[in-house]
């Protein structure tokens, strides 16, 4: 039977008060009283302080203005002690550490700027100093009005689109930019256990109005890239429509594809191994090599006199250079296409995130040469990160060709 009152607590004397069940009222000198439990976990004998005592006369605790969970109450009256001790017992006959189980309530879950101040220390080695930059500017200016102050475990697809739906039409590049940048400190967030899930996505998407056209980049509807391709092949194959169907099929900025040489691919392994160099961000990257990208580099290769040297580029023009900048866009022209050929990977990436829904989002990012934190990487170890961006472009291969494939 419980030993203490809440008028016993109130008068206490200096020295320790117990009430039973290992709760005890340790009360110093000066007059400072708080709670200790006392427990056996695994043959050891453990003291875990609970907290402080509530000393206002409301010391039974019957009004709380608060809804705190008693694990994170710092100031307990009688009952809330005798609950709190209750939970924490219960903790360490299951196995578990009741310190652990004490701290883990109390872990602070961050609110969405100060996750934003944390992913950006965190991930911004792997950036260029303008994006670093870009990064917290656009999320001040457009993220911030709306999320700033909520918890991030909190955030929602509703919250999201509150905050993407004044600039979605108006300014659709900016939107797209910072939509990606809530995605990243989301993800970093659920890296982090501050959420349980990652950022939402499809739902977004299925919120916000069609976006209008570009008036920089004009990018084909995914929709209607699977009948260019068609026309790409079943035309002559010259130099730039081939050149186009490998940008199309490994999602590939038009550079480099015609900077590509022999030496970079490794047929075996289905990679392309793509030098710093040819690189926007001057960082080496590695493709993952669909079948539709596997059958056009053989096919080429097959119709060269000779085996050709690793430096050798796979699209040369009669001289042996490089293809000019403007080859793969005069393509489209010639063709009566009103899009640029740069909008492919634009194409590919709103493919994937209305379609491939299970891939996660720094996977496609990655499967399009943005630059993706190690650590993000390192979540889902580097084997499973390379295997799901295989899986992914492969996806995209069988949606060109129009195979149809199971869910």
């Amino acid at each position: 039977m419980p030993k203490l009152t809440a008028l016993a607590v109130r008068n206490a004397k200096p020295g320790k008060h117990g009430d039973g069940e290992g709760l005890y009222l340790i009360v110093k000198p000066s007059g400072a009283k708080s709670w200790v439990l006392r427990i056996q976990a695994d043959g050891k004998r453990q003291d875990i302080g609970l907290g402080t005592v509530e000393t206002s006369p409301k010391s039974g605790g019957a009004s709380v203005e608060v809804d705190i969970p008693i694990l994170q109450r710092k100031v307990l009256s009688l009952s809330e002690a005798r609950q709190k001790a209750g939970l924490l017992r219960g903790a360490a006959k299951s196995g578990l550490d009741p310190i652990e189980e004490r701290d883990r309530e109390r872990q602070k879950v961050p609110t969405f700027r100060e996750a934003t101040i944390a992913a950006h220390s965190s991930l911004q080695k792997g950036w260029t100093k303008k994006s670093a930059t870009a990064f917290l500017n656009s999320l001040d200016k457009h993220a911030y009005p709306t999320l700033a102050r909520k918890s991030v475990h909190m955030i929602s697809a509703a919250d999201i689109i509150t905050a993407l739906e004044p600039i979605w039409t108006d300014k659709p590049q900016i939107a797209k930019k910072v939509r990606q940048r809530i995605t990243t400190v989301l993800n970093f967030s659920h890296s982090k256990g501050w959420r349980l899930t990652e950022a939402p996505h499809k739902s977004i998407g299925s919120g916000l109005p069609k976006q209008p056209k570009s008036g920089h980049v004009k990018v084909m509807p995914y929709q209607e890239v699977p009948a260019w391709v068609s026309s790409l092949i079943l035309n002559a194959p010259t130099l730039g429509r081939r050149g186009m169907l490998l940008q199309i099929y490994s999602a590939s900025r038009h550079a480099e594809v015609r900077g590509s040489q022999w030496g970079q691919f490794d047929f075996a392994e289905r990679l392309w191994h793509r030098p710093a160099w040819l690189m926007k961000e001057k960082i080496e990257h590695t493709v993952t090599l669909n079948t539709s990208a596997i059958e056009l580099l053989q096919q080429i290769r097959s119709e060269l006199y000779g085996e050709p040297s690793s430096t050798d580029l796979v699209f040369p023009t009669r001289r042996g250079k490089m293809l000019c900048g403007e080859t793969f866009n005069k393509v489209l022209r010639d063709a009566g296409v009103p899009y640029d050929s740069h909008g492919f990977r634009s194409s590919f990436r709103d493919w994937a995130a209305e379609n491939v829904p299970e891939i996660p989002d720094p996977v496609a990012e990655a499967a399009i040469s943005h630059v993706v934190a190690d650590k993000v990487v390192r979540a889902y170890k580097r084997t499973t990160f390379i295997e799901m961006r295989r899986t992914l472009l492969q996806k995209w291969s069988d949606y060109l060709q129009g195979v149809q494939t199971l869910a």
